[in-house]
């Protein structure tokens, strides 16, 4: 096998053993996971897991204090989120950096507007954001009508599913999605969720960030389990059904430990307690 064949066989995103410390305070510790083209790796665990710091190094945020992290095959260090962009990995965080009073054309091209003309006759292509962002919304299934409407406007699902389409569109080969359905009711939840299964349909490696094991098995291929910046698990979806991945979700043995401790115990005799 050439070089150039494990290159293309490798996972777009790979983390081996990566750990993160502030200081004396341990954030991370030995995970790893892969993301390949057309899947949909899900990250879960409680507030406190470790999700967010490992965002935060998979967006160029953060560097990994130890571990390999790897693009595409090649190691490396991401200096900062542009660096990440550029390298392909779109992140779209929960607070959705979004200006809510412009049309959600002008947000779909923020910071990255075409324009026509020189110098000081050039001017933003108006005409040509409105008809890409009205046709790059239908391509993901998305039917807005009015692309002059502002943002703001939209539900919280369809402001999440134009930031999915805009990283899409922008040739993102990554897409990594911090708890998207988190703050949304079951029906905008699975609006949601089709428009990840789409951008995976569309080649992308996605990573998806949840609490929430029904969403995540729903949709992803991979299952990686943060626990206190810890592994908990990392499981195929062929490895793994909805219950047990709830039941490791939500402690297994420590719920069990719990419920013991929580059952109510008799009450002595002297206490009020009767004999049955």
């Amino acid at each position: 096998m050439t070089q150039d064949d494990v290159a293309e066989a490798a996972p777009l995103v790979e983390l081996r053993d990566v750990s993160k410390y502030y200081g004396n305070i341990r954030a991370l510790e030995g995970v790893s996971l892969e993301v390949h083209p057309g899947e949909i790796t899900c990250v879960l665990g409680d507030n406190g897991a470790g999700k967010s710091t490992l965002i935060k190094i998979i967006a160029g945020l953060h560097q990994q204090s130890s571990g390999s992290f790897r693009i595409e095959g090649k190691e490396t260090k991401l200096a900062n989120p542009r660096e990440a962009l550029d390298r392909g990995i779109a992140t779209v965080y929960q607070d959705l950096a979004v200006v809510p009073l412009m049309p959600v054309w002008r947000n779909f091209f923020l910071g990255s507007e075409p324009t026509n003309g020189r110098g000081p006759f050039r001017r933003m292509d108006v005409d040509m954001m409105r008809r890409t962002t009205h046709s790059e919304l239908l391509r993901m299934g998305i039917d807005l009508r009015d692309v002059d409407q502002p943002i703001g406007t939209l539900s919280g699902g369809e402001r999440q599913c134009v930031a999915i389409a805009r990283a899409v569109y922008f040739g993102a080969k990554v897409l990594v999605l911090d708890e998207p359905t988190a703050a949304l009711g079951v029906k905008q939840s699975g609006v949601v969720l089709k428009y990840v299964a789409a951008a995976r349909d569309a080649g992308l490696g996605v990573v998806l960030i949840t609490h929430n094991p029904h969403h995540a098995y729903l949709v992803g291929d991979r299952f990686v389990l943060l626990k206190r910046g810890v592994m908990a698990g990392s499981h195929l979806k062929s490895e793994i059904g909805l219950d047990e991945l709830t039941r490791q979700m939500a402690g297994g043995s420590e719920l069990e430990q719990l419920s013991h401790e929580l059952e109510r115990a008799p009450v002595p005799d002297h206490l009020g307690g009767h004999e049955r």
